[in-house]
């Protein structure tokens, strides 16, 4: 139907015509009254909203003179953030003079990318930040998928 065939039809049944997808060719137009299909399509990007869950960087500290229980049971927290969705900051919080070796922060950070296996993707490389070794992990998710298959 026409535009103006369209127009002339909602003014007649003291509606509004309303352009529901403008992409599709022709475009595609509803008679309707506007102000109830603004409050529909408000509800729906409400309800859109609330299904989405926003990633969160979760941060987990170590020493690097961490005993290897300890260094477990830690990684298993990890392992419940990256399950979340979530991406972990790995931090090795180095005080005084263990700044002097910082070869065992890098030792306690491969150590614990050994630990939590091939799911995990480094975000970013292990760096210093100050006093700080830091890398952040994520889930890989086509690795993740693959293993529950």
């Amino acid at each position: 139907m026409s535009r103006e065939e369209a127009l002339s039809q909602a003014r007649e049944s003291q509606l509004d015509l309303v352009e529901v997808a403008s992409n599709a060719n022709p475009p595609v137009a509803r008679i309707t009254d506007f102000e109830k299909f603004r409050y529909r399509e408000s509800k729906k990007e409400q309800a859109a909203k609330k299904n989405i869950r926003e990633v969160e960087l979760k941060e987990v500290w170590i020493s690097p003179r961490i005993a290897q229980h300890d260094l477990q049971v830690r990684l298993k927290k990890v392992n419940e953030f990256l399950s979340d969705g979530d991406r972990v900051k790995l931090t090795v919080k180095f005080r005084g003079r263990e700044m002097a070796h910082p070869e065992v922060g890098y030792k306690v950070v491969q150590s614990a990318l050994e630990i939590l296996g091939e799911n995990i993707k480094i975000e970013r490389e292990t760096k210093f930040e100050g006093r700080n070794l830091t890398t952040i992990l994520s889930l890989n998710k086509k690795i993740a998928e693959a293993s529950k298959e």
